[in-house]
């Protein structure tokens, strides 16, 4: 396995369409699904889109309570109209958080790294990853869809005036 250098904000692959999969089983697939999960856990993030890795596939990984899931090809379906704002971070965009509006509940489906058609549902802090992942596979960044930039801060002052709020 390998750590693979993470893609910037502005760099083409992350602004572009990503392709589909046609063989999530395929070695180099394996390899790729391998070096992402490493890198994800080294980052401490939650979650880790191919084209953050300059990878143009429409694939990512996500932490899922205590495990780390795959999934190929991905949809996502909202339940419901329900939005929440949340604040977001990216592993793409580092020091930076914003708060995103996004479906409290979703439904995903897609295939995992045996080939094996998958599916569930998430809400809560799980539907936004879903979202926020699937969303690099579409060329958007959380910023994007952000509708109010007064609640963008870097990570280091937003928990500055969260400490000072606690006092």
């Amino acid at each position: 396995m390998a750590l693979l250098k993470i893609a910037r904000m502005g760099h083409p692959v992350l602004l572009g369409q990503a392709a589909p999969v046609a063989d999530p089983t395929a070695p180099d697939m394996r390899r790729l699904v391998a070096d992402m999960a490493e890198t994800l856990l080294d980052s401490g993030g939650i979650g880790l889109a191919a084209p953050q890795v300059h990878v143009p596939l429409r694939l990512f990984l996500w932490r899922d309570a205590d495990r780390l899931r795959v999934l190929f090809n991905p949809e996502i379906i909202p339940l419901d109209d329900m939005l929440e704002l949340g604040w977001e971070g990216c592993l793409s965009i580092p020091g930076l958080r914003g708060q995103v509006p996004r479906h409290a509940r979703v439904a995903w489906r897609g295939f995992d790294q045996h080939g094996a058609p998958v599916e569930g549902e998430a809400s809560g802090l799980g539907a936004r990853v879903l979202q926020h992942e699937n969303d690099h596979l579409d060329g958007i960044f959380y910023l994007m869809r952000m509708e109010d930039l007064s609640m963008l801060g870097f990570t280091e002052e937003l928990a500055r005036a969260e400490a000072a709020r606690d006092e």
